[in-house]
């Protein structure tokens, strides 16, 4: 039965952020979430056991405890969860995914971040747009996160997380940043964090490790991000321009 299985009860969270780390287009999503993990030393909370998942067990070198593949990590102090994740979901089961997440979103009183990648060619710093559903608008506004400039949308399961945040009147934010999609990108990742994820969250989080390690980030997630090209399109969260079809 698709659940959230949390882990450690102990950790007590009020109507926290939740970060999505989905891997996408440029993997932005994904390496912001694994830089929060890693850089507040976030605790183990819980993992998702929800339609659309592989059935792996995932371990780390120096270690010999498995894990499931998605993940939730939690900071008590920040009242910060984050969605880590080392697989993509099933294209044909991402609304049965979407559904279990929202779910416990929902239950839980959880403000979602979610985050894709804009494949289009980036002049200088990666520029970053929001959209929203529910009454996050207002959210963006304070922040001065800018819509799109252009119609679009965002596909894979971090698309059908905010269609059914919509679907369900939930609040939530969706950031979208321009990437080169085919090679992971630390430096969109960076603007995640720090014009998005930081001030949404009221967290502060130090990225200069981001673009120091950048080559060695960019070989340890090459294998995956191959593995979403070969994947149905679909597979792979992305945000896309829909030029011609306003």
């Amino acid at each position: 039965m698709a659940h959230v299985q949390v882990e450690a009860e102990d950790i007590e969270l009020d109507s926290p952020t939740l970060v999505e780390g989905l891997p996408g287009a440029g993997l932005v999503g994904k390496i912001a979430a694994d830089h929060l993990v890693e850089e507040f030393e976030m605790t183990y909370y819980g993992a998702l056991h929800c339609e659309g998942l592989p059935k792996v067990a995932v371990y780390r070198g120096e270690s010999s405890e498995v894990r499931p593949p998605v993940r939730l990590y939690a900071d008590e102090e920040r009242n910060l969860v984050v969605l880590q994740s080392d697989v993509p979901v099933s294209p044909t089961q991402s609304s049965d995914f979407a559904g279990c997440v929202t779910g416990w979103i929902d239950e839980h009183d959880v403000f979602p971040l979610y985050l894709s990648g804009l494949g289009e060619e980036k002049d200088g710093v990666p520029e970053m747009y929001g959209v929203a559903t529910g009454g996050a608008g207002d959210v963006l506004d304070e922040e001065g996160i800018v819509p799109p400039r252009e119609s679009g949308l965002v596909s894979g399961p971090t698309g059908a997380l905010i269609h059914r945040a919509g679907e369900v009147g939930l609040d939530a934010v969706g950031l979208i940043v321009q990437t080169e999609p085919q090679f992971p990108d630390p430096e969109s990742a960076r603007v995640l964090l720090e014009h998005g994820i930081s001030p949404i969250a009221d967290i502060e989080v130090d990225t200069d490790a981001l673009l120091e390690r950048a080559d060695e980030i960019q070989e340890a997630r090459k294998q995956l991000a191959e593995r979403l090209q070969d994947a149905d399109r679909d597979e792979s969260t992305q945000a896309q321009s829909i030029r011609g079809f306003q």
